[in-house]
């Protein structure tokens, strides 16, 4: 199994900390964001890490990581970002989002997923927004399900005050075999698209729910992971100190 992080963008929401520095490598104590994923993967016996850097590339140098660099960071989204990492998709894969932070338990619950494609999920998510007034709920990555617990969509700002809706957690799974699903469609997407792709003007801006959708609108299963735990993504300086709060113990 491997791991791959996206951390490719500019971060500028959570300036002045990222004036000098990638998003990623902003501490939360005394490690950085990538730091505190890094030492997660490898009690979890992930030893094979590769990281996609892009904005201030050269500032991300850990020991025995496997890097890939998005030379078009400033006018793409995570799924370009995902793409420069294609080689690694050869295996069972998590993929994460360099702006997260997450205690083990998440990733274990991640790691027992034995289907094909997988995507955290977390239904007790409207308590992450209490205090975020820089990022509100209106900007979570919303995953619907029907009736029978199937994923339907995955977009921004989902309303169906009667339907059962989590948040994505920013972090998926892939055997061996969705490895290869999920290459075989960026593959052919980049050989063929154009235009608008779901949520976003074009396929190289688009972010990871984007193909998520477009794996469910083309009648691949994708399965929710349920997780529970700590987990944050850091957007601003705000969600800096409220994961801080957090991850304090």
């Amino acid at each position: 199994m491997n791991a791959i992080i996206l951390a490719a963008g500019e971060g500028t929401r959570l300036r002045p900390e990222t004036i000098s520095i990638p998003k990623g490598m902003v501490k939360l104590f005394d490690k950085s964001l990538l730091e505190m994923q890094i030492d997660v993967f490898k009690k979890c016996s992930i030893n094979d890490i590769s990281i996609v850097t892009g904005y201030l590339a050269d500032k991300i140098t850990f020991p025995s990581i496997n890097y890939f660099k998005n030379e078009n960071y400033s006018s793409t989204a995570g799924n370009e970002s995902l793409f420069c990492a294609k080689e690694k998709l050869q295996d069972s894969t998590i993929i994460t989002y360099g702006d997260l932070v997450f205690e083990k338990a998440v990733i274990d619950q991640v790691i027992d997923f034995k289907g094909d494609i997988g995507i955290a999920v977390e239904l007790d998510w409207k308590p992450h927004y209490d205090g975020r007034t820089l990022h509100q709920m209106s900007e979570a990555d919303n995953v619907l399900f029907d009736k029978e617990g199937n994923i339907l969509e995955m977009r921004k700002n989902i309303q169906k005050p009667d339907s059962k809706i989590g948040e994505f957690a920013g972090i998926v799974k892939l055997s061996k075999k969705g490895s290869n699903i999920l290459l075989k469609k960026l593959n052919e997407l980049h050989k063929s698209h154009n235009g608008k792709f779901h949520n976003a003007p074009s396929l190289k801006q688009s972010i990871i729910p984007d193909m998520i959708q477009e794996l469910i609108d083309s009648e691949i299963n994708v399965e929710p992971i349920y997780v529970s735990g700590k987990w944050c993504e850091i957007d601003t300086p705000q969600d800096l100190e409220i994961a801080r709060k957090i991850f304090e113990e």
